[in-house]
């Protein structure tokens, strides 16, 4: 091979390879963005949550949640948001969870889960297996079986 073929091959190689570095590296960083900015949006649902139980010694409303989630600048990252006021009790632990969102992240970095907000106001990531496990610990039969009627 030719001296200037090989430096074409070489340069080709590099290219090639510095490429796909960038591009691996946007995808996990486009994840990542999307996964905090997602956990951001539900921390202000969290203080709007917290707010009313202030005022009304209560957790709010599907409804209030609702509009105040339509509020949210973040919440387009946030997606589908579940919330489990309905089957929360008076004595709940601070730990219950109140709402949650899924987040599927396609990246080798940031793995799919789960953006939890629990009843005390903190926000964390749960990997989905974990996640899993916990709800199944805090759901009640009932909640259970509207959730089977329902899908």
């Amino acid at each position: 091979m030719q001296k200037r073929q090989r430096n074409i091959l070489i340069n080709f190689s590099v290219v090639i390879i510095v490429t796909t570095i960038a591009v691996v590296a946007m995808i996990n960083l486009r994840a990542w963005i999307n996964r905090s900015e997602a956990m951001r949006a539900m921390e202000h649902l969290g203080k709007i949550v917290l707010d009313y139980r202030s005022k009304y010694n209560s957790v709010p409303p599907q409804s209030y949640v609702d509009d105040a989630e339509k509020k949210l600048i973040g919440s387009v990252r946030l997606g589908k948001l579940n919330y489990r006021a309905l089957w929360i009790d008076f004595g709940a632990s601070p730990e219950e969870i109140l709402a949650y969102a899924e987040k599927d992240c396609h990246s080798l970095f940031v793995g799919s889960g789960f953006v939890v907000l629990r009843l005390d106001g903190s926000v964390q990531w749960l990997p989905k297996r974990e996640f899993k496990e916990l709800l199944r610990q805090q759901q009640s039969p009932e909640e259970l079986q509207m959730i089977s009627e329902k899908y």
